[in-house]
């Protein structure tokens, strides 16, 4: 059997934002899905470098076992070069973007995924999230502390653990291989769709629209219905076998979104990996364009007005920056303080220990540290029991701390706390 990806890539900056950030990229052996962020200079930058550095492996040449490596090598350099370009440019401090990457190679799919971009699998119906939000909220549903539904309306939820930005700190990705199935349908999007229009209307779209381009088109419209409040992205892959489909599909890259518009001139040479994105659409099929005069003009219209506003933007650009750092050093303070009311029990060193904040690493630094360590053995408990403690027993004080493990004490064996260590356990940060 000789399968083969049939696709479609859709975006539109929706009804809030005055700029794209998102790019996206389908072709036949690769999918790329970025959401950038960092303001009107930053954003679109990042998505599009993201996709100008995967998008040349869009060719069969490359062997299933070498998938992941590839992947994992583009956007290590994609990574090097947001931290050189947020190193030469002050407005470009703080520019990241979310990527969801899908190389094939004959029946094998290989993924790497950052930040709160999402992939859907529809297999026989069936609608399953593929990936996992790198997201502060996702985190608490995760450890038990909020539900799903809290978390759909929750005020921190657009804030990511993971993003590939400009930190120096190493970038870690979730991958999985995967086997390529004849009929699954597979569908990246970013949070401007994921966030407002739900699962199972998405699977309903999905299900009941045959063409990817069409049924990326009723995605995009189903989030402007909704209000539209950000850049919408959508890529959609039916894995087939052309000897059933009875034609050959197309096989000429889309490119759309940030990376698809020639406004990455002002800022990139046409060598730069930014500009070859920018060249590379040029290679998709004109008819299947979501772009029409109109947005073009206004594009140019956006720049126009960027350029009249960059003298004022330089004069008040301190005092922005001043202000932007106190908001995000009270919002860091109000978050840890959060974070350092909180406990969990977890293993030490072979026992039960009580830590302090939650379970969590943003780059180097840890948010928890262990305060009180029991006598009681990891190896006193039964299977279930260690089992369980895999995964850290969230509390709100650490009064309801100390009785998960009195209980463990009073169901395994009688032994009683030690006072708080002193300590060398470092510090969360």
């Amino acid at each position: 059997m000789s399968l083969t990806l049939r696709f479609a890539t859709r975006s539109d900056v929706g009804l809030v934002r005055k700029s794209n950030q998102d790019s996206g990229y389908a072709g036949p052996h690769l999918l790329v899905l970025a959401d950038g962020m960092g303001g009107p200079a930053g954003g679109d930058i990042a998505s599009s470098i993201a996709v100008a550095h995967l998008a040349d492996l869009d060719s069969d040449a490359h062997g299933a076992d070498d998938l992941l490596n590839l992947l994992r090598t583009r956007i290590s350099d994609a990574h090097e070069e947001l931290v050189d370009r947020s190193s030469h440019d002050a407005d470009l401090h703080g520019l990241g973007t979310t990527c969801i990457a899908v190389l094939r190679s004959g029946n094998k799919l290989a993924m790497t995924h950052i930040g709160d971009s999402r992939a859907y699998l529809l297999r026989q119906g069936t609608l399953t999230q593929v990936t996992t939000d790198h997201s502060f909220v996702q985190y608490l549903v995760q450890s038990g502390q909020l539900t799903p539904e809290q978390a759909e309306n929750h005020p921190q939820r657009s804030v990511l653990l993971r993003v590939l930005g400009d930190s120096t700190s190493d970038i870690t990705l979730d991958e999985s291989i995967r086997e390529a199935v004849e009929g699954d349908r597979w569908l990246l999007c970013s949070d401007g769709l994921s966030g407002v229009v739900s699962a199972q209307t998405i699977g309903e779209v999905l299900h009941g629209v045959e063409d990817p381009a069409d049924a990326c088109d009723q995605l995009i419209a189903l989030a402007l219905r909704a209000g539209g409040p950000d850049n919408v992205t959508v890529v959609i892959a039916d894995v087939v076998d052309p000897d059933h489909l009875g034609y050959e599909p197309s096989t000429a890259p889309q490119i759309v979104g940030a990376a698809a518009t020639n406004r990455l001139e002002r800022t990139r040479d046409a060598d730069s990996a930014a500009g070859k994105a920018a060249a590379l659409a040029g290679r998709g099929d004109p008819s299947r364009s979501p772009r029409d005069q109109k947005e073009l003009d206004a594009d140019a219209a956006d720049a126009a007005d960027l350029k009249r506003k960059k003298r004022r933007r330089r004069l008040i650009g301190s005092l922005v920056g001043l202000l932007i750092a106190a908001v995000v050093a009270v919002g860091g303070v109000l978050a840890w303080n959060w974070s350092q009311n909180q406990y969990y029990v977890s293993p030490y060193k072979g026992k039960v220990a009580i830590y302090q904040g939650i379970p969590q690493t943003v780059g180097p630094w840890h948010l928890s540290h262990h305060v009180e360590l029991s006598n009681l053995n990891m190896s006193d408990l039964d299977p279930f029991a260690r089992d369980r403690l895999q995964t850290p027993i969230t509390r709100d004080s650490l009064t309801e701390a100390r009785e998960v493990v009195k209980n463990l004490q009073r169901t395994h064996v009688n032994v009683d706390l030690i006072s708080p260590k002193p300590d060398s356990a470092g510090s969360g940060k």
